[in-house]
């Protein structure tokens, strides 16, 4: 069954765009490309892709605030190109609404890998075949998977357990906060909580499914790449970095308190966990 997939570029630089557009093109997205930030989100708009890569350094308006006006509309998976050394910029784009992050120069290996981990993760409406198509994506073209090769950073490994992200049919319910997996919604007391990325949803879901077992970064990093267990791959402190800004932005969408949390509490120097449930008189 053929998986059609849509990629929008939204780099100034001509070299790396046309590189973008190599690497997704021959990974089976059908592409297009902008070298303007308005031109960008005009285009998500009309095209509604799949994945996003987006440089911060655009000629008219930065990277930032195209992500911010994606996440007005779409849930699309946002990957930013950064510099190595931006890192006060990496958080700050995701705050502003991206997935993942990429650093200048980047392999183009790496950058399939980003792609195919996103992709694990499908909106709720998306299909099985959907899914398994990520796997394509790090596969070259003619040839098959070898047996027995280790799982690195970035590498994807298929459990056989349910898949983090996909729909289920459990409700989770936590001090008021009700999360459905297969709507993808959250609401709290009947009010929707609106904005969540799925990034955002999905680390809720990690952390609702766990209650009041302590998921570290490393480990919520690790899933966010769709590596259902613990394979010892490597995750660098910014992998865990992107993992606090995220459930940052989480906190701030639910309203909840990092001193005094209703949901999410933090476990310094080791990771997050639910708080204690609560009985309501």
């Amino acid at each position: 069954m053929d998986v059609s997939r849509v990629a929008v570029v939204i780099e100034d630089d001509e070299d790396i765009r046309e590189v973008l557009e190599s690497v997704l093109t021959a990974s089976g997205f059908t592409v297009h490309e902008y070298s303007s930030g308005v031109e960008g989100v005009d285009a998500v708009a009309r095209f509604k892709p799949h994945v996003v890569t987006l440089d911060l350094g655009l000629p008219d308006i930065d990277g930032f605030e195209v992500a911010r006006r994606i996440r007005l509309f779409s849930d699309t998976y946002i990957i930013m190109l950064t510099a190595l050394t931006d890192e006060l910029d990496t958080l700050q784009g995701l705050e502003a609404g991206a997935d993942d992050y990429l650093t200048k120069p980047f392999r183009p290996r790496e950058l399939r890998a980003r792609i195919a981990a996103l992709l694990r993760r499908p909106r709720g409406h998306d299909t099985p075949v959907a899914v398994a198509a990520a796997d394509a994506l790090l596969i070259p073209a003619g040839s098959a998977p070898a047996a027995g090769l280790p799982v690195t950073a970035g590498a994807i490994m298929v459990p056989e357990q349910p898949l983090p992200g996909i729909p289920s049919a459990r409700v989770w319910e936590h001090n008021g906060l009700r999360l459905n997996p297969s709507t993808r919604t959250a609401d709290i007391g009947g009010a929707e909580v609106v904005g969540l990325t799925r990034t955002e949803f999905d680390l809720l879901q990690m952390l609702m499914e766990g209650g009041r077992i302590v998921r570290s970064k490393a480990e919520l990093a690790r899933k966010l790449r769709f590596e259902e267990y613990d394979t010892g791959s490597f995750v660098s402190e910014a992998d865990e970095k992107v993992v606090e800004v995220h459930i940052a932005n989480l906190r701030r969408k639910l309203g909840d308190s990092p001193r005094i949390p209703r949901w999410v509490e933090t476990m310094r120097g080791v990771g997050y966990r639910m708080t204690p449930a609560t009985t309501l008189s």
